[in-house]
C-alpha cells in the first residue's frame, strides 16, 4: 500500500548543498552601496586611502621624505588604483561565470548562485566606481598587454582555470580588505566600501573553490600542471598591475624613483607573502602548486 501521506524528493549532492547553503547566506546578508555607503559626507582631509602599511612605498627611504599630506594622497590613488583593478577583474569574472552556466539547468541552486555571486560583482563594480569618483581619482587601467592578455583569458578559460582565476584576484583583496575595513585612520567611504566587499566575497570565494574541486575530481597529473601554471600566470598579471604607477605623480613623486623602490621594497614583498598565504595553502591542497607555478609566484613575490 502506498503512503500518500509523504512526498519524495530527490536526492542532492554535497555542492548543490552547499549552493543552498550559499543562496540562504546571501539572502540574510547583502547590502545595497547605494543605502549603506555615505556617499554625501565630505571625505575628511587628514585620513588615508588605505592603512598606510599597505602602501607600496611604505618603509622605503621615499616614504620616510614625503609629507603627510603626500601620503595621505598616495594612499587615496592607491586604493583607488586597486578599486579599478577590481571592477577591470569583476568585469571579466562576470563574463566568465556567465558563459560557464550557459544553457545549464537553471533548477540546480549551483545556476542560482552563479547568477547571484554576478548581481553581486554589479553592484560591487558600482560601487567601487563612485568610491573612485568621490575621492577624486582619474580612471587607472591596466596597460594595453594586459588588457588584450585578459581578454583572451576571459574568452578562453574554462573550470578551474576560470576559476582558480576568479580566486586569486579575491582572495589578495581580501586580505586587503579586512585590515581597511578596520582602521581607524582609513577613510569612512572606504572602510565602508571594504566591509561590503569582504562580507559578500567570502561567498564567492567559497563557490569558486566549490567549483575548483568539482572540476578538478579525476584530473591528471598533466591537466593540474597545466592548468597552476596558468593560475600562476592570472595571478602576476593581477599583482603586477594592481596599482598602477601614475599614483606616485598623482601625489608629486619622482615616478622613476618610486617604482624603483617599490620593486625593492622588503615590506611589500613581505605583505604581498602574508596576503597570499591562505591561496597557496588551497592551490597545493587542490594539486595546482606545480614547480613551474611556484616560481612564478617566487618572481612576484606570492611564495
Amino acid at each position: 500500500m502506498t503512503d500518500t501521506g509523504t512526498q519524495s524528493h530527490p536526492r542532492t549532492t554535497a555542492d548543490e548543498d552547499a549552493s543552498r547553503r550559499l543562496l540562504d547566506s546571501a539572502a540574510k546578508l547583502s547590502y545595497d552601496p547605494s543605502v549603506e555607503v555615505d556617499w554625501d559626507s565630505p571625505l575628511p582631509g587628514d585620513l588615508y586611502g588605505l592603512n598606510p602599511e599597505w602602501s607600496t612605498l611604505y618603509g622605503t627611504p621615499l616614504w620616510n621624505e614625503m609629507t603627510v599630506e603626500q601620503k595621505v594622497t598616495l594612499s587615496r590613488h592607491e586604493v583607488c588604483s586597486i578599486m579599478s583593478t577590481g571592477i577591470w577583474f569583476e568585469m571579466i569574472l562576470q563574463q566568465m561565470v556567465l558563459r560557464d552556466q550557459y544553457v545549464k539547468n537553471p533548477v540546480n541552486p549551483q545556476f542560482r548562485f552563479a547568477l547571484t555571486e554576478i548581481a553581486d560583482e554589479c553592484r560591487h563594480s558600482i560601487m567601487f566606481a563612485r568610491a573612485c569618483e568621490k575621492m577624486g581619482a582619474p580612471a587607472y587601467l591596466p596597460p594595453r598587454g594586459a588588457i588584450e592578455l585578459a581578454r583572451g583569458f576571459k574568452t578562453l578559460a574554462t573550470a578551474e582555470v576560470a576559476y582558480g582565476g576568479i580566486l586569486v584576484a579575491e582572495e589578495i583583496l581580501d586580505v586587503m580588505q579586512r585590515d581597511w575595513m578596520r582602521g581607524e585612520n582609513v577613510l569612512p567611504i572606504v572602510r565602508t566600501t571594504s566591509k561590503i566587499h569582504v562580507v559578500e566575497e567570502s561567498r564567492h570565494m567559497k563557490f569558486a573553490r566549490q567549483e575548483m574541486r568539482e572540476r578538478l575530481a579525476g584530473a591528471g597529473p598533466a591537466r593540474r600542471q597545466a592548468s597552476s601554471v596558468v593560475i600562476a600566470i592570472v595571478a602576476a598579471v593581477i599583482v603586477t598591475n594592481m596599482v598602477n604607477k601614475d599614483v606616485y605623480a598623482a601625489a608629486g613623486l619622482d615616478t622613476r624613483r618610486a617604482v624603483a623602490e617599490v620593486r625593492d621594497s622588503e615590506h611589500r614583498k613581505s605583505m604581498l607573502r602574508s596576503s597570499s598565504a591562505h591561496l597557496m595553502d588551497f592551490l597545493s591542497d587542490a594539486g595546482l602548486l606545480s614547480r613551474p607555478a611556484m616560481s612564478i609566484y617566487k618572481r612576484i613575490h606570492m611564495l
